[in-house]
């Protein structure tokens, strides 16, 4: 059946989806689309030529890396913090690690907040100083010197069944490593096998896993607010009376839940699974006590990504959770339309 003859889930009365699962999932499927090659950037991104000052400047104060003391970096980072971020990334530490080990080694509290706070505040203006505070100047000093100490050394020899975070093609063998690399460029396979160990743009991605779900909330945020639809959007980890866990969209209110919507977002057929899983609970939730015909509320599934188009056991779950109300990005516009949320609309 080509796409433009397909019924979707969602324009059949529930008996005929219910005799046809099978169909409807392959309905479902054909119009999910994945958008895993593209991630928003999201406040506080850092652009290549930004982060290659960073390294040119880190570089100079420490003469080609020949030179790598705390006094002579510690300067610098105040005057173009960016440094701060190339030193880390040098290393392969997250903030907190890097707070953990500057504290056990120099004595000196580095608390996780402050290094998370730093990391923000140096990603939203990474080439503006840092105000020299006397703590901050005490907790920086102490990450330097925790970065220098650990580039000098290197990797030592460990036991054959583990590996040390240090041992990565520029920091192995110490300054000489670094040297090296910086004098002639990576050997591509190691670059490679670096990134297939640390996944690309992994620290990216997760940094901004909320704003990839955020954008299929706004998708149905503007399909509600322009039919004139009121509605509650909850917050993460927000509890709402009656409810054991919280949905995305209540409408037209918490107080009389006529309307309940999950948008959900995922590129892992795991993560699809866990939440076919929960809108499948609050399919149950809405016929608790009810007759099979006449559910509490009317639950709708706003879905996108290539995890859910894995396991058709889960979308046929969705199917019936939802007595057919599955939506994707390509047929969003039909959701006022197609579900009892006409019954709401405005304008």
């Amino acid at each position: 059946m080509g796409e433009s003859m397909m019924k979707y889930p969602f324009e059949l009365p529930f008996s005929e989806v219910q005799a046809d699962l099978d169909t409807f999932v392959t309905a479902v499927f054909s119009c999910l689309e994945s958008e895993f090659l593209i991630m928003p950037k999201g406040l506080g991104f850092i652009d290549y030529p930004v982060f290659e000052q960073g390294y040119e400047a880190l570089k100079q104060a420490s003469k080609g890396f020949t030179f790598l003391e705390p006094e002579s970096l510690l300067q610098k980072t105040f005057e173009a913090p960016i440094v701060i971020l190339v030193l880390r990334t040098m290393l392969g530490f997250t903030p907190p690690e890097w707070a953990y080990l500057a504290t056990v080694q120099t004595g000196v509290e580095v608390s996780q907040g402050f290094v998370r706070s730093l990391d923000r505040k140096i990603r939203l203006s990474p080439l503006s100083p840092l105000a020299d505070g006397k703590v901050t100047i005490e907790r920086v000093k102490a990450l330097i010197d925790t970065a220098c100490r650990l580039l000098k050394e290197g990797a030592p020899p460990i036991v054959n069944d583990k590996i040390h975070r240090l041992d990565k093609a520029d920091t192995k063998t110490g300054i000489p490593g670094v040297q090296t690399l910086a004098g002639m460029g990576v050997p591509y396979a190691m670059l490679l096998y670096e990134r297939f160990l640390g996944r690309p743009f992994a620290g990216h991605r997760d940094s901004v896993s909320d704003l990839v779900g955020d954008s299929l909330e706004a998708a149905v945020e503007d399909a509600l607010s322009k039919a004139g639809i009121s509605y509650r959007k909850t917050k993460r980890a927000e509890r709402i009376p009656g409810f054991d866990q919280t949905p995305d969209f209540i409408v037209p209110s918490e107080f009389n839940p006529q309307i309940i919507i999950e948008a959900k977002i995922t590129e892992d057929d795991g993560t699809a699974r866990d939440k076919a899983t929960r809108i499948q609970h609050l399919g149950a939730l809405s016929m608790a006590g009810q007759p099979p015909d006449k559910p509490k509320y009317e639950v709708i599934a706003c879905i996108a990504g290539r995890g859910f188009g894995v396991r058709r056991e889960d979308m046929k779950k969705m199917l019936i959770a939802t007595r057919g109300n599955v939506f994707t990005l390509r047929n969003l516009d039909r959701l006022i339309d197609c579900t009892g949320l006409q019954r709401f609309r405005t304008r």
